[in-house]
Parts: structure tokens; sequence; C-alpha cells
């Protein structure tokens, strides 16, 4: 699918073809192209810190190892700031949810009819109108809440650590609302309530916040390459087109570092009592 089909089949048969995931039929449906580039890129990442960290020497650092330090800092240093304990753990985790999440934000800078035109190269282009390929994994909603509940997990596994079964228990039914007597008895529920709804809330907005920037990006850019499929408007969609991808690697970045601070700050708040 390509911008012609923009002129021939309309806009509207464009993005919906570009909005098609590659399915595999497992029960509801399995989309291939999410965990194919979210898996390829996820063993990029490791490969190349990977690579970096066992090269790594004492002296003058080569321009790669540098460049994998200066990351590396960053992220620590933002866990420093925000979590006031052992980082050990922590640290690692905010730079994978940081890395990873920039590497599949990132496909949103490949152009739209890639997949397509390669398919068209290879087994012509009856195979490439009915191949649905998707390349950004993160505007997939399965992706960011994968996300987000492995997140949810880690954090109630730091609250255990933190307080204990017990402790975290009991934080459950005494907080927010503390009382002694019969009537912590009466507000316990209250609590209970409102702490599920606080812990849920957590992986909710964090799968939408991103998968709604990155959905939204990748829609404007479908419907910038609307305006290619004509000659009077090529150029203003090229124009268009470029300022949108400049702009869009500031939104690519930011949402990998907001998704990357929400995850520690959330560990931080998991490990303290009310």
């Amino acid at each position: 699918m390509s911008t012609e089909a923009a002129a021939t089949g309309g806009l509207n048969e464009y993005i919906t073809h570009h909005l098609t995931h590659n399915l595999v039929k497992f029960g509801t449906g399995f989309h291939l192209d999410t965990w194919l580039v979210s898996l390829s890129l996820g063993l990029l990442f490791v490969l190349w810190f990977g690579l970096k960290a066992r090269k790594a020497t004492a002296g003058v650092p080569s321009k790669g190892q540098a460049f994998v330090e200066i990351i590396v800092e960053f992220v620590d240093g933002q866990v420093k700031d925000t979590f006031h304990g052992d980082r050990r753990s922590v640290t690692p985790l905010a730079l994978t949810i940081f890395m990873w999440i920039v590497f599949m934000n990132t496909m949103d800078l490949i152009p739209l009819d890639l997949p397509g035109w390669l398919i068209q190269a290879t087994a012509g282009h009856e195979v490439a109108h009915h191949t649905y390929w998707r390349l950004v994994p993160t505007a997939d909603l399965n992706t960011t809440l994968a996300l987000s509940v492995s997140v949810f997990f880690i954090l109630i596994g730091h609250a255990l650590a933190a307080k204990g079964g017990f402790g975290f228990g009991k934080e459950l039914l005494t907080a927010p609302f503390h009382a002694h007597g019969p009537l912590a008895i009466v507000l316990a529920p209250v609590n209970l309530f409102m702490n599920i709804v606080e812990w849920l809330v957590k992986p909710v907005s964090l799968a939408m916040r991103l998968f709604g920037n990155m959905y939204g990006g990748e829609l404007v850019f479908m419907l910038i390459a609307g305006l290619l499929a004509g000659w009077v408007t090529f150029v203003p969609g090229i124009i268009a087109n470029t300022a949108w991808a400049i702009f869009h690697i500031l939104i690519i970045l930011l949402q990998a570092f907001i998704f990357m601070i929400l995850t520690v700050v959330y560990i931080a708040g998991a490990r303290e009592g009310h």
C-alpha cells in the first residue's frame, strides 16, 4: 500500500490499511507485527549495551562507549534524584524501559510505505495490497498495557519487599483515612476501595498516555501522507512531513522519559508508607 492508494482508493482506505495489524489467529488474534518488532528492538538494545559493557575500558573510551555511558549516567542521575534508596535494581529497570520505549517510538520515523514497497518489490503488488504490517509497537495498546502491567507487578513486589505482606495489607485497610476503634473497621472498606483505585490508575495511566501520544503521532503521519498523493500538494506534504518528523523526535524522547520517571516515582511511593 503506497501513496498511490491514497489517490486511487482514497485516504480512508490508505489509513485503514496502515492501521491494520498482521494477525495470527490465536483466539481473538495475535499481533505478529507488534510482537516481532518489539522483540527485535529489545534484543537490539540488549546486544548493543551488552557489547559496549563487555568492551568497556578504564582508559579513554571510544565514541560508542562514551555515548552509552552518557545515557547510563543520565538515567542513573534521574533515578538518584527521585528514588532515595538502593537503586542497583531500579536503575537497570529504568534504563531498560527508557531505551526500549525510545527504540519502539523511533520506528514512527520510518516511512509508512517502506514495508509495502519492500513486499511489492519482492512479491508483487497483489501480495503487498493484502499484507499488513505496523512498525510502531507503542502505537498498539497491547504493547503499552503489557509494559504497564509489568511495572504494576514490579510495584507490588517493591511494596511487599519494603513492608512485608502484613504491613502492605494493613496499609490497604488503614490508609489514607486513619482511625482507631470501631471507626477503623467502618473505614476499612473505604480505604481498601481507595487503594485499589489508586493502584489500578497507575498502570492504566502509563499505558494510555504512551499509546495515545504514539497512536496520534502515527495517525498524523498518515494524514500528511495523503498530501503526497497529488502533484499540487506534494511539496507542501514534504514540508509538513519533515516538520512533523522533527517535532515528533521530541515526543519520542519525552514519552519514553515520562514512562521511565513515573515508574521510578511509583516505585519510590510503593516503598514508602502513608
